[in-house]
């Protein structure tokens, strides 16, 4: 749960966070590597956002479409929301991705999803970031990321059964 992870790692987050969002137009440059990583990496997701399995995601119609750069930069406002949750409304954050793992039960997204979904975020901090996107810095961010989705995926489990 969000609510165990320890002050260490979330000030390490907190930090590095703050650094992308130094970045200019730092929603679509994350959103945008961040998907194109899943895309690639998982082609069946551009299903879930509406675009069709066969678009490549290098083309310059997948990249100037305004739906997604709405996706990306939506998708890392909702981060950036979370993020600033960590701390003083982390019992309440809790809660929140519990609902939100309900509700992207009605999108097909599954838990195995997840994961890639991760692994997409490091790689977008990482080439944002840059050589301040240290191993100890990645720990944490792999700590939150998973207590994160680890919630989201147990509201859909949770939603599940009360069907």
């Amino acid at each position: 749960m969000v609510q165990e992870i320890n002050y260490t790692t979330i000030s390490l987050v907190l930090d590095s966070w703050e650094k992308v969002r130094r970045t200019k137009g730092f929603e679509q440059k994350v959103g945008l590597i961040l998907f194109q990583h899943l895309f690639k990496k998982s082609p069946q997701t551009k299903i879930l956002f509406g675009f069709p399995i066969d678009v490549d995601t290098d083309s310059p119609e997948l990249l100037g479409s305004k739906r997604f750069g709405m996706h990306a930069a939506y998708l890392v406002e909702m981060l950036d929301t979370a993020l600033n949750m960590l701390g003083p409304d982390i019992e309440l954050l809790t809660e929140i991705m519990l609902e939100l793992g309900a509700k992207h039960i009605r999108y097909g997204v599954k838990a195995d999803m997840f994961p890639m979904m991760g692994e997409s975020l490091l790689i977008a901090l990482q080439a944002t970031l840059g050589d301040d996107f240290t191993d100890e810095l990645k720990e944490a961010w792999v700590e939150t990321y998973g207590e994160l989705s680890g919630d989201m995926i147990r509201g859909q489990a949770q939603a599940r059964k009360r069907r």
